[in-house]
């Protein structure tokens, strides 16, 4: 008899290895547990490393706020030589010389700070026509991309060889160093491709929190399993009478009586445990985003 799936509801928190997509290491972990529901909160390229959280049962309601969310990356990139992935795991394209002072460069980075546009790289997931753009890209198609607003919070640079820099990015949702990478390289005459790339933190979730896919894989569940406002710490929480949790749950117009929320906030029942994501009204109404249910 197949062996049954649990219902586990909760997140761990993996430092992802390189040389693996997010979806394997994803479906690793599923096994391990032999869990019923997981998913990931927005993947990393193959090559990149870092923070990971994988989100079980009830918990992968929450992705959609991480997918969303602000990141901070380190990254090595390498000058004169350009990819057709605009990473290491790519083919070399072209190779230039590199004569750039640290002047230079710091004057270059300077022009990626703040508001930008970036061109998404073909070699990424986005679609077109319902065709994710790296399947066209190994066919060999280079398909128009729109530029996208991108907000880039703080960028630094820091030299480790005529060749090799290092970034440290606190970025938006939707940004690819890759092109952060090629954009560089292309103003600073040379071209540039990323060598590594490791996620250092994602909202309100540090790497330091993670482990590694080795500890994770022969841990007991509750020895990295958290629960699952361990991914909301930076939204506001406030707590619910269970008369008003069971209105919400029956789907009732609830008042708020005296409670008030700046924002989505945590709702908590009277025992501790996590009810729900909503927020108060200017009717006076609570209203709930997400409902979390683990009985």
């Amino acid at each position: 008899m197949k062996n049954q799936k649990k219902n586990i509801h909760g997140v761990i928190l993996l430092d992802k290895p390189t040389g693996m997509t997010s979806n394997k290491v994803l479906q690793q972990i599923k096994h391990r547990f032999n869990a019923r529901k997981a998913g990931h909160t927005g993947s990393l390229d193959p090559l990149a490393t870092g923070l990971l959280p994988i989100c079980f049962g009830q918990a992968t309601k929450v992705s959609e706020y991480f997918l969303h969310a602000d990141k901070k990356y380190t990254t090595v990139i390498k000058l004169g030589e350009v990819t057709d992935t605009l990473d290491a795991d790519g083919e070399i394209v072209a190779t230039n010389k590199v004569a750039v002072s640290d002047d230079q460069l710091q004057s270059a980075i300077a022009q990626f700070r703040g508001a930008i546009q970036q061109i998404p790289p073909m070699y990424s997931a986005l679609k077109r026509n319902g065709q994710p753009l790296y399947k066209l890209a190994r066919k060999g198609e280079d398909v128009e991309r729109p530029a996208r607003d991108m907000l880039v919070h703080s960028l630094e640079a820091e030299r480790i060889d005529d060749n090799h820099v290092e970034l440290k990015v606190h970025c938006s949702s939707g940004f690819y160093i890759r092109s952060l990478a090629d954009d560089l390289g292309q103003a600073l005459g040379c071209g540039a491709h990323v060598v590594t790339l490791r996620r250092t933190e994602k909202r309100s979730i540090s790497l330091a929190q993670a482990n590694s896919l080795e500890f994770i894989l022969d841990a007991a569940l509750s020895d990295v399993l958290l629960p699952i406002d361990a991914l909301l710490q930076d939204m506001p929480q406030i707590e619910i009478s269970d008369d008003q949790a069971l209105s919400l749950i029956q789907g009732r117009q609830t008042d708020a009586g005296a409670l008030m929320t700046c924002g989505l906030s945590r709702f908590y029942k009277s025992d501790g445990s996590l009810f729900g994501l909503g927020e108060v009204r200017e009717n006076g109404k609570l209203k709930t985003q997400k409902l979390f249910v683990t009985d």
